[in-house]
C-alpha cells in the first residue's frame, strides 16, 4: 500500500506540472522553481509533514519534497542554533541532494558534448 500511495501522490505532482506545461506559458524553469518555493511555503506553515507522512517517497522525492526539507532544515537549525539556523538549516539538511547532482552534473559534462541548438 505504501508503494500505491507513493505512486499515486507523486502522479498527481507531476499531472500538475504537465498541465502548466501545457496549459499556461510559465517556461519549466519557472515551474520547477514554483514547485519548490511551494514546499518550503507548504513545510514551513506545517501543511507538507502530513503529505510526506503519508505518501513517503511520493511526496519528498519530487521538487516539493526538496522545498520540504529545506524549510524542515531551517526549523530545526533556529531551534538548535538561533537565528544563524536561517543560513545554515537549509544547506546542511540538502546537503546530501545537492551534492549527488553536482556530481551527477559534473559526470554528464564529461560525458556528453554541449551543443548549441540549431
Amino acid at each position: 500500500m505504501d508503494y500505491f500511495k507513493a505512486f499515486i501522490v507523486g502522479g498527481i505532482l507531476c499531472v500538475i506540472g504537465q498541465i502548466l506545461i501545457d496549459k499556461t506559458k510559465l517556461t519549466p524553469a519557472r515551474i520547477l522553481v514554483s514547485y519548490v518555493v511551494a514546499g518550503v511555503i507548504l513545510g514551513g506553515i506545517g501543511l507538507y509533514k502530513p503529505l510526506a507522512d503519508f505518501a513517503g517517497a511520493g511526496a519528498t522525492v519530487p521538487l516539493t519534497g526538496f522545498g520540504y526539507t529545506l524549510a524542515k532544515g531551517v526549523k530545526e537549525a533556529i531551534s538548535e542554533d538561533g537565528v544563524i539556523g536561517i543560513f545554515t538549516g537549509g544547506l546542511k539538511a540538502t546537503a546530501g541532494g545537492i551534492t549527488a547532482a553536482i556530481v551527477a552534473g559534473l559526470l554528464v559534462s564529461l560525458i556528453f558534448k554541449a551543443k548549441d541548438k540549431s
